[in-house]
């Protein structure tokens, strides 16, 4: 191999982490050819878990590091979100059992193939744009935190000396889960973790209900903070809040919350037990 050669192999095994994965497209991008980065598999220094994607030999394959390469190497705007963004929070406990292993992520771009193809425990599910109205943010090393709060999105380490992921915060995550609620077994998944949820920022609250254009969600997420008398519901702005009109029936057969308009199971109470 010439100096020169050795020279670009040596700056990308610097690149890359134990748990980094990169993609054919972020190589070419860095100025390796196809036929160099199978010279480096062919010599040991670099493995492909599936078409199209690399780690460093010996380095870890992990969801993480899949969700690292999508948010940084690859510039999709997709963060984890929903039920799998409360999972990191530590409340995984709450979730319905076998749930906890789909990484949920959110965003207007596509997943490129090769993240259903990879050989790991998880799975990952899009959920789509997600519930609000917010602009789309491309992921750098160097965005400051307070851009990602004014989301509702902070950087979350899984485990110390890992590379930080865009992660919602409780408070989005909440509502982006109370949009996915179609029956009555979601609702008593989400009312076991609203339960849980006596820490909320009321401005941060205030914010992304202002800019969630799903009423449904809006009314559900505030009927069950309601419900289980979390001291920072008082002081959420809701002015600018649309929460629309009339009645939603979300269970068939339900209670009809008095406040916020919309039906709920009336066997919450057996369930939280």
């Amino acid at each position: 191999m010439s100096d020169q050669n050795t020279g670009k192999l040596n700056r990308l095994l610097t690149q890359l982490g134990d748990t980094t994965l990169v993609s054919s497209r972020w190589l070419r991008a860095q100025g390796y050819s196809n036929s160099l980065v199978a010279r480096y598999v062919d010599s040991g220094w670099l493995v492909s878990p599936t078409r199209g994607v690399y780690l460093r030999a010996g380095g870890r394959l992990q969801w993480e590091g899949a969700v690292r390469s999508l948010q940084v190497g690859e510039a999709l705007s997709l963060h984890v979100g929903g039920r799998f963004a409360l999972t990191l929070q530590g409340h995984e406990h709450y979730l319905r059992l076998g749930e906890a292993g789909t990484v949920t992520l959110y965003g207007p771009d596509r997943l490129p193939g090769w993240v259903s193809k990879l050989p790991l425990s998880e799975r990952f599910e899009l959920r789509g744009k997600g519930p609000f109205d917010l602009p789309a943010l491309r992921f750098t090393p160097e965005m400051p935190e307070n851009v990602l709060l004014d989301q509702g999105l902070a950087w979350h380490e899984t485990n110390a000396g890992t590379d930080a992921l865009a992660c919602s915060t409780p408070e989005r995550a909440m509502l982006e889960l109370c949009d996915g609620v179609t029956d009555a077994a979601l609702v008593y998944e989400v009312d076991a973790l609203m339960q849980a949820m006596t820490t909320l920022r009321p401005q941060r609250v205030g914010m992304l209900l202002r800019h969630c254009r799903s009423i449904k969600a809006k009314r559900l997420f505030l009927a069950l903070a309601e419900r289980h008398r979390h001291a920072w519901l008082s002081h959420v702005p809701l002015q600018g809040v649309d929460l629309g009109r009339g009645k939603r029936a979300l269970v068939p057969g339900g209670r009809l919350h008095p406040t916020y308009q919309i039906t709920l199971p009336g066997d919450l109470d057996e369930h939280l037990a």
